[in-house]
């Protein structure tokens, strides 16, 4: 007996599913991710096997930390170095205090030969410096800033090893201008994984890291958390050398001026403005503790 045209289609159907292994998903781009991918003219499918590294020349220098770098190297599992290509796939913890400037928005055992991609692009010109200067005048309101170059590289849907069906999408922006530097960490859906994970930045000998918390259960909340109030987002500053010293002169007649609480609020706000000039995000909020010692 014959198949009936349905029959034929539904075992042509099952045998392109077996030899390609997977169906594609219907991609939903975060919100927070800039423009990435080929129809935002990336180069795409760049670090494909496990600890392979992509070489980037920098069109601008990015300075960070104190040290100015005109490469990058866009690691498989998931980091920027800059001396030098990283092919670990298990992450340390930072502080690491090493000998190597790292941004690991994170840094996991990444497998794109089954899913998803890996690209990067430059920027220095148009609409995504607008967004990049807008969006760091936003998060660090007092520095007036103008974005000359970007550099977007972004892990679209990829897998983890050894843990098949699973996806993550993340993205890094470094984002450039006069002598202020900053990195944006965003993230779509990240799947769990038993893999060790790390995310954040460090820099040689550890003078200066900042970690996001983060665990293989937790890694899908990655797109509800931030430090600037926008889910899916980090920001940082990352140009100041640790080395730097926040100074506020503050006149006050009296003892008495500090317990007024108009006055407090005075100098809270003067405080938080020079600490956004040094790379606290705005929206972090500082409060005043009063603590009164009594005499034996």
């Amino acid at each position: 007996m014959g198949l009936s045209p349905v029959s034929q289609y539904l075992l042509m159907f099952i045998s392109v599913l077996s030899l390609t292994g997977r169906v594609t998903k219907a991609q939903t781009v975060p919100v927070t991710f800039y423009p990435f991918g080929s129809v935002a003219g990336d180069t795409v499918g760049i670090a494909i096997e496990d600890a392979n590294s992509t070489l980037v020349d920098l069109w601008r220098p990015f300075v960070f930390f104190g040290r100015t770098y005109n490469k990058t190297y866009v690691n498989n599992n998931g980091h920027l170095t800059f001396n030098q290509p990283l092919p670990e796939y298990y992450p340390n913890n930072f502080p690491i205090n090493g000998n190597e400037d790292i941004i690991a928005p994170l840094w996991t055992d990444v497998d794109v030969s089954l899913n998803g991609s890996i690209s990067y692009q430059q920027y220095s010109n148009g609409s995504v410096l607008t967004q990049a200067t807008r969006d760091i005048n936003q998060y660090f309101p007092y520095l007036n800033f103008t974005a000359t170059w970007v550099l977007v590289a972004t892990w679209d849907r990829v897998q983890y090893l050894f843990y098949s069906g699973t996806e993550a999408s993340f993205q890094v922006v470094l984002i450039s201008g006069g002598d202020l530097s900053f990195i944006l960490m965003n993230y779509g859906d990240c799947a769990e994984t038993l893999n060790g994970v790390q995310a954040g930045y460090d820099t040689v000998n550890s003078t200066s890291h900042s970690v996001i918390t983060v665990s293989g259960s937790f890694i899908p909340n990655l797109v509800n958390s931030s430090n600037v109030n926008v889910p899916g987002r980090w920001a940082f500053r990352v140009d100041s050398a640790p080395e730097n010293i926040i100074g506020v002169e503050l006149r006050v007649i009296s003892f008495s001026d500090l317990t007024k609480s108009e006055n407090i609020v005075n100098v809270l706000e003067k405080l938080q403005q020079e600490l956004v000039k040094s790379g606290l995000p705005s929206s972090a909020k500082l409060n005043f503790r009063r603590i009164q010692k009594t005499r034996p």
